[in-house]
């Protein structure tokens, strides 16, 4: 496991686009689906880190407590189902299925956007306004796996609380850590 963190892309970034296949409907869900949202919530997980295991019954929870409101919010797995089979749209599939996820899970195979967000780390959080405009990169909280802290999604919590009340950005973002994402080997 190799210990990684975001890239902390710069706020104001545009959202890439993206088009990919939700690993349980079938449906292709796109950046787009998400206009006239006040935010957009873009987290790229994976189905084995221990850093996504410890944060996942809380995205799944923070994913319930924002239904209904102006929020879009997808996961994302990038990871190389190849090497990782457990990454595959099935393992995707049973992960979601498990928790209970109540947003799209999507499966970037080419890792075009994955590339196209400079994800690095599982989980890697990405919170956009109304315009698709970057406002929050980090951590989910400031729990880790065997640190005592309780998941409560506390940054990311406030970041998404300011962007529906159309404030400015949190000054104070610490970068999310977790696993590497599984880039495919060039051959």
């Amino acid at each position: 496991m190799a210990l990684t963190e975001s890239t902390m892309l710069q706020l104001g970034t545009v959202a890439p686009d993206f088009a990919l296949p939700d690993v349980v409907t079938g449906k292709t869900v796109r950046r787009d689906d998400f206009r006239g949202q006040k935010a957009l919530l873009v987290i790229f997980i994976c189905t084995h880190c221990p850093y996504v295991k410890h944060v996942e019954k809380g995205l799944a929870k923070l994913g319930h407590d924002y239904e209904g409101k102006p929020v879009g919010i997808v996961a994302i797995s990038s990871n190389d189902a190849e090497s990782y089979p457990d990454d595959s749209p099935a393992g995707l599939k049973k992960q979601a299925e498990a928790q209970g996820f109540s947003f799209p899970y999507l499966y970037d195979e080419t890792q075009a956007v994955a590339h196209a967000f400079k994800a690095a780390c599982t989980p890697d959080i990405y919170l956009f306004d109304a315009d698709f405009r970057l406002v929050y990169r980090g951590q989910f909280d400031r729990s880790r796996p065997g640190n005592g802290i309780p998941v409560t999604g506390e940054d990311l919590r406030d970041a998404l609380e300011a962007a529906l009340a159309g404030k400015p950005p949190l000054e104070e973002q610490q970068a999310s850590i977790g696993c590497n994402i599984k880039w495919k080997s060039k051959h």
